[in-house]
């Protein structure tokens, strides 16, 4: 899986027409990501998981290839709703619904819901009557970069018990989905959990419940800083070959966002200050992890570094611009020297770094460049 990354001459060009810190994000990426996903999973129908970049940009382009959204909260569905989107291409996806989000849910045509638990049943059946649930289940995957099952999830075995108390308030049992955690790096966590779920379904349709949708949530890796251990292609095969085998006629479902944004944008910060700490060299940058390196806390993420720079190697750490002394971005690397104004390009940033940035100490949230429109303004530029 290749990812979208710019060159030493493309990134200066941006940064000497923008002031660092900036997010730069192509449009022609999130959309080959996109396809890729179908190519290998063709019978799957995508709902971009929105909380892990939901930029304007990024937003219309997955709703314009043709995907459908995955939303957590009212004000997801509020920000869809003001685009057009319609709420027949949402699902309701957080296991627990707020009022507020259950009202929205119901003024806007949401119909799909997933659940893991009998508290959830009357809320839901109240608000929406007659709407489609799917129960979420809990898999074991110890090998995710982050476990979703710890707090999400309902032991398989009391699946179809939670399917009839939804059916018996009214609601429609539609399905099953789980979540294999994020960054997964095996098909093996996927297949072991098809296999609990074709087991669901055949219980249920025992009970007179004909399920119609598996959900196999999202997880699909991307290259960190240490790049991408697995090849996604045979991956996503082996996934499809289970698919095929044992829902040969069930509207398959997935719920991809790291996969589908992270490889699509660059990050591009600036030394803005430098230091001499215990014999290291420490550098001070223009962003850190109050803003768009939020995921170094919040998604255990291992940024890489992308210099422009030979000469020695030091031992280095690199620290955001905040008066917090837990905001270190990396510590303990190697890097060549660097100097005030030096740039830096951090490539796969595009899940849970704007999503989850800060304004902490007053420092103002990156600004996010598309790309392809400034390719074409260079272009336009070079040619009158």
């Amino acid at each position: 899986m290749s990812s979208f990354r710019l060159t030493q001459k493309e990134m200066k060009d941006l940064a000497d027409r923008f002031p660092t810190p900036f997010l730069v994000v192509s449009l022609d990426k999130i959309e080959e990501n996109y396809d890729f996903l179908r190519k290998y999973l063709p019978r799957v129908k995508v709902f971009y998981a929105m909380k892990s970049n939901p930029v304007m940009p990024i937003l219309q382009k997955v709703a314009a290839i043709g995907a459908n959204f995955d939303v957590a909260s009212a004000g997801e569905m509020e920000i869809l709703h003001s685009m057009g989107i319609p709420g027949s291409r949402m699902i309701y996806a957080n296991p627990v619904k707020t009022p507020r989000g259950l009202d929205n849910a119901a003024e806007f045509g949401v119909k799909r819901f997933t659940f893991d638990d009998e508290s959830e049943v009357a809320k839901i059946a109240a608000k929406v009557p007659g709407a489609e649930v799917l129960v979420r289940i809990r898999v074991v995957n110890q090998k995710a970069h982050v476990d979703l099952n710890t707090k999400f999830g309902v032991a398989p075995e009391r699946a179809v018990q939670l399917l009839q108390l939804a059916e018996a308030a009214g609601l429609k049992p539609a399905g099953v989905c789980f979540h294999v955690g994020s960054q997964s790096l095996a098909a093996g966590a996927y297949e072991e959990a098809l296999l609990v779920c074709r087991r669901i379904f055949d219980d249920a349709a025992l009970l007179g419940m004909q399920l119609r949708y598996l959900d196999i949530g999202g997880g699909f890796p991307v290259p960190s800083s240490k790049g991408l251990p697995v090849d996604l292609a045979s991956m996503m095969e082996a996934i499809n070959h289970q698919l095929e085998r044992l829902f040969p006629d069930t509207e398959i479902w997935a719920e991809p966002g790291r996969y589908i944004c992270g490889t699509a944008v660059n990050l591009v910060t600036s030394i803005i200050g430098t230091k001499e700490r215990n014999g290291a060299a420490w550098y001070v940058l223009d962003e850190g992890l109050y803003g768009s390196f939020s995921g170094v806390l919040f998604d255990h993420w291992d940024y890489e570094f992308e210099y422009f720079k030979g000469g020695r190697l030091r031992l280095s750490t690199f620290v955001g611009p905040s008066c917090d002394s837990i905001d270190v971005v990396r510590s303990d690397i190697m890097a060549p020297e660097l100097s005030i104004g030096d740039h830096i390009l951090v490539p796969n940033a595009g899940a849970y770094t704007l999503a989850s940035a800060t304004t902490f100490n007053g420092f103002a949230l990156a600004s996010m460049l598309v790309w392809e429109e400034q390719r074409n303004c260079r272009m336009e530029t070079a040619v009158s």
